[in-house]
């Protein structure tokens, strides 16, 4: 099978993005013809399946590490394959990773700064016989080096579009935190005499707080020939899977958790922009669009986080409304999250694309426009990575492991800065 150059088909996806651009903004309004909408229409299919075709090419590189596991030694295997150039805390971790404990110098366990309880404090001072135990994971819990830290967090961008545009943080505990707020949108000034008394304008201040919950990646069984072959890229595989596992789960909090037990998602806490007319349980309108954006106050309406955010169907579902002139409201985008790139637009916004928003349906909050860097993603600096060598994975061949981690969400806003549509009722 010949090998896949993703750099050119996104290359290629990009030449017609731009082309698409270029044709919307030198035919403006009455300009617009029959023949310009076929070539929007040809480019939009042309992208559409360049897209398609690279999905179905990512997909086939992210399965070889899961078909590894499975034995799988084709060559196709080297995508996941070790390259060198390795920094002292990738190197620790995968001797961690690998060997457990034991593998490990007084200066590698500095670099993964280890905290670990009183039975794996033994272990470390004695060896690996700990391990045999059924009720301790034995090899030892770590608090994880920040470079392999950071790599998880980028890694978990891909699985959740809300964490393109929300302000990210990171504390070093988890006790709560608060951030007051004050929605002062209404208060107005006066104009007072000379010698008069100016009159009384108090403001009021309310308090909105972030909890931070522990997630789990749930337990992964490595097999022991993957642990043991030097060429295969144990961290990277582990980093994989904990950004999918974790990653999918927060980003479904964010967008839509219920702020009881979880994280207050985008979507929960944002404020009614529109509602649409009767029958539009699949669909939203130009009109509705517009409404959308100005119920939401100029005042946030301005940065460069100010957009649309949508699933991916509901995408589909705009591509489709035209101005009017008769011209498409979706500008493709090209070179995306690269300087000089622009994202995907409507009505001339950013818009982000959020797997994990509500698709349109009866009653559904299916579009979100505002300011969403107004949702805040806090995480507690400590990503904790246990090794589990006990009888319950070494009878099957393997070893376990289970990362934690803690993290929270809500959006600090009292004065509508993101406001969502909503799909009628029926």
């Amino acid at each position: 099978m010949a090998a896949i150059n993703l750099k050119a088909l996104r290359e290629r996806r990009d030449a017609t993005a731009k082309n698409l651009n270029a044709l919307l903004e030198n035919n403006p309004g009455d300009k617009w013809t029959p023949e310009n909408q076929k070539a929007y229409d040809d480019g939009m299919a042309e992208i559409e399946r360049i897209t398609n075709e690279i999905k179905r090419n990512e997909q086939l590189i992210a399965s070889v590490a899961a078909n590894a596991l499975n034995g799988d030694t084709s060559e196709y295997a080297s995508q996941h394959v070790k390259h060198g150039g390795e920094s002292e805390e990738t190197r620790a971790l995968r001797a961690y990773l690998s060997n457990g404990i034991s593998a490990l110098s007084q200066e590698d366990m500095q670099r993964m700064r280890a905290r670990v309880s009183p039975e794996v404090a033994n272990a470390m001072r004695f060896g690996p016989q700990n391990a045999m135990s059924t009720t301790t994971p034995g090899e030892g819990g770590y608090t994880v080096a920040t470079e392999y830290y950071n790599q998880l967090i980028q890694a978990m961008k891909a699985y959740g579009g809300v964490l393109d545009v929300a302000t990210q943080f990171s504390t070093s505990t988890g006790a709560d935190m608060n951030f007051p707020a004050a929605d002062a949108t209404a208060e107005i000034g006066e104009i007072v005499g000379q010698n008069a008394p100016a009159s009384a304008g108090d403001t009021s201040f309310s308090n909105m707080s972030m909890s931070v919950f522990k997630y789990s990646s749930k337990k992964i069984a490595v097999p022991f020939e993957l642990l043991q072959d030097s060429m295969f890229d144990i961290e990277g595989y582990i980093n994989g899977l904990l950004a999918m596992r974790i990653g999918r789960i927060t980003s479904l909090h964010f967008t839509t958790g219920s702020g009881v037990g979880q994280p207050r998602g985008i979507v929960t806490a944002a404020a009614a922009g529109k509602v649409g007319a009767d029958g539009q349980t699949s669909t939203v309108t130009y009109d509705d669009l517009v409404d959308l954006e100005h119920s939401v106050d100029p005042a946030y309406r301005k940065g460069q986080a100010v957009g649309f955010m949508m699933h991916d169907d509901s995408i589909k579902i705009v591509r489709k409304i035209k101005d009017d002139n008769g011209r498409p409201i979706f500008v493709p985008g090209y070179e995306q999250g690269n300087p000089g790139g622009a994202p995907d637009r409507l009505l001339n916004r950013s818009l982000t694309v959020s797997q994990e928003m509500p698709t349109m349906a009866a009653n559904a909050k299916s579009i979100l426009f505002g300011d969403l860097s107004r949702y805040m993603v806090r995480r507690v600096m400590d990503l904790t990575l246990f090794r589990m060598a006990d009888s319950a994975f070494l009878l099957n061949g393997q070893i376990g492991f289970v990362a934690f981690n803690r993290q929270g969400g809500n959006l600090v806003d009292v004065g509508g800065a993101v406001k969502y549509y909503q799909n009628p009722a029926a």
